[in-house]
């Protein structure tokens, strides 16, 4: 079992206020790469395979990459020859992603919060976040930071918990989370409640189709999603036009991202 911390542990609940929320990632920053790899089943890794492959990095390319914790999904798109910026507001994320990757070429970590980045317009190609959208107190001004910093062209891709349509998965889903998850955490991790968090925090975040909505009245285009395993994540990606102008949020629906 893994030693639990002396001190109080932080708790984020649905007010999401910032300090909170990034308090309670410094503690766990640490064992949370093991951690996720545990309480998924070892599905985190095939999460971030996906999106990597939907990002398509390449060598020139500048990508964001948001909710980095500890720059575990920002090694694999460094090592193509892009340049990439590891971004958290857990300062205990980034001390930890410095300590472990600090030495990978192209890759540099910096401290940001989502709902007022410290980047320059339409400054990268790409712009990524993966399981950190629903941790945001704001995640509609989030997108339309995102939107702010990305280049006209440029694409946007999320991967965050989602909610199984099938009702026999949706029902396994909620068994696991609400009995099997929190036993588990109690276990592998130093702040079992940061992940009681991680329970009402999915069952409080909107669908598939309804985020794929939400990214489209953002001001992105071309706003397409996928399952993964089943609906517990939901893979997006959009495009910001090229004329850099926000459509008509009402123009379209977002449609199906191929395999």
């Amino acid at each position: 079992m893994t030693e639990q911390s002396s001190r109080a542990s932080t708790r984020a609940d649905l007010g999401k206020d910032p300090a909170k929320v990034s308090g309670m990632f410094d503690e766990v920053a640490a064992g949370y790469d093991r951690t996720n790899t545990v309480l998924s089943l070892g599905q985190d890794k095939l999460w971030r395979i996906a999106a990597t492959r939907a990002i398509a990095p390449r060598a020139g390319q500048r990508i964001l990459d948001l909710a980095a914790g500890t720059g575990a999904s920002s090694v694999s798109l460094a090592r193509s020859g892009a340049e990439v910026v590891a971004a958290d507001f857990s300062a205990g994320m980034i001390a930890e992603g410095r300590r472990r990757h600090g030495g990978i070429p192209n890759l540099t970590f910096a401290e940001a919060d989502a709902t007022a980045l410290p980047f320059a317009d339409a400054e990268f190609d790409t712009v990524t976040i993966s399981f950190g959208l629903r941790n945001v107190n704001d995640p509609d001004q989030a997108l339309r930071e995102m939107l702010r910093v990305t280049k006209p062209g440029g694409t946007l891709v999320i991967s965050e918990f989602s909610h199984p349509q099938a009702p026999l998965m949706r029902g396994l889903y909620s068994f696991y989370n609400d009995r099997v998850l929190p036993i588990v955490a109690k276990t592998v991790s130093t702040n079992a409640d940061a992940y009681d968090y991680l329970n009402e925090s999915i069952r409080d975040w909107p669908d598939q189709v309804a985020l794929a909505r939400r990214i489209r009245d953002a001001g992105w285009v071309s706003v397409e999603h996928r399952d993964l395993s089943f609906g517990i994540v939901a893979l997006h990606r959009a495009r910001k036009s090229w004329s850099g102008i926000s459509p008509n949020p009402s123009e379209g629906e977002p449609g199906t991202l191929e395999a």
